[in-house]
């Protein structure tokens, strides 16, 4: 997803020279395409994030698009208080890019394993969070974040995501985005964890259950309109993210669900369980561990349909 995000950033820094990225002193071999055919947009911050996020608001309220960049949670958690009040309060142009979201960078312990930063960034006002699922999500949310005015929160895998869509007719900040027809039970999912999604639907499908499968690359606004649809018609709705189940998406899901007067659907959180990973390992293993990967997704709906 990095290099898609790169890559499309170029083409449209080529068209406005108002779009500006800085980096906190990281990503230099991702990043060289834009330094070089875009050298007066580009920054290095240096390795001091907060600040990188407080340079980014003051240009944006001089009328620059800016685009930050690191990986994990240092653009996010590190700078919470700058996000907060001087990029959102001011609704200041500024868009915070995560490379290495959830288990991406797991190998290197629980200070860069990002799995509570769709919580508390959705938690803030007037901030928009994205979550594409694959690179061609990660391409259409790139080019929306250019012509969106405000504060917003892309967080990205890091590479070899797999393609889901071949293309994606009218993208809009805000709307899922439908992957297969199904009865009876419905997946949500947001960001790279799709990939262990289409696992499952498969294992599902096989054992007999056929799923209707959504991907949601706006955490917010979510998109109320298809969780009332789905949860009218549909007997569960089962949310997969990977990031701690409190706050993030599928507590999103459920804040529509509970002020619906009228619905069908119960809903199943597939996430961390309120907890730091203690493990360390790879983004795969750390799915594993902590049952958000295909097999602990079709366990826990399996174990559903056992309980009802």
């Amino acid at each position: 997803m990095r290099d898609t995000f790169v890559r499309t950033l170029v083409e449209l820094a080529k068209e406005d020279k108002n779009i500006e990225l800085l980096t906190g002193d990281l990503g230099f071999g991702v990043l060289q395409p834009f330094w070089e055919k875009c050298p007066d947009q580009f920054t290095n911050a240096g390795i001091a994030e907060q600040n990188m996020t407080s340079v980014a608001a003051g240009m944006a309220l001089t009328g620059k698009n800016v685009f930050t960049y690191s990986i994990g949670n240092f653009p996010t958690l590190r700078c919470i208080e700058q996000i907060r009040n001087d990029c959102a309060y001011h609704n200041a142009n500024v868009k915070v890019v995560c490379i290495g979201g959830g288990f991406v960078y797991g190998s290197l312990g629980m200070s860069h394993q990002a799995t509570e930063d769709l919580a508390i960034l959705r938690a803030l006002p007037n901030v928009v969070v994205l979550a594409p699922a694959d690179l061609i999500e990660a391409e259409e949310c790139t080019k929306a974040l250019a012509k969106y005015k405000g504060t917003a929160y892309l967080r990205l895998g890091r590479g070899g995501e797999k393609r889901i869509h071949d293309k994606i007719e009218n993208f809009q900040i805000g709307k899922a985005i439908k992957v297969c027809d199904g009865a009876k039970i419905a997946i949500f999912s947001t960001g790279a964890i799709f990939e262990e999604v289409t696992v499952a639907k498969d294992v599902l499908k096989a054992k007999g259950i056929n799923p209707a499968v959504y991907t949601f690359p706006t955490v917010k606004p979510i998109d109320k309109e298809i969780i009332e649809q789905i949860a009218k018609d549909f007997d569960l709705i089962v949310t997969c993210e990977e990031q701690n189940v409190i706050g993030g998406f599928g507590s999103a899901v459920a804040e529509v669900m509970t002020e619906m007067k009228q619905r069908n659907a119960i809903l199943l959180r597939v996430g961390l369980n309120d907890e730091y990973s203690v493990r360390v390992g790879n983004q795969k293993y750390l799915r594993g561990q902590y049952g958000i990967d295909a097999e602990g997704i079709v366990k826990k709906i399996l174990n559903q349909f056992n309980h009802e």
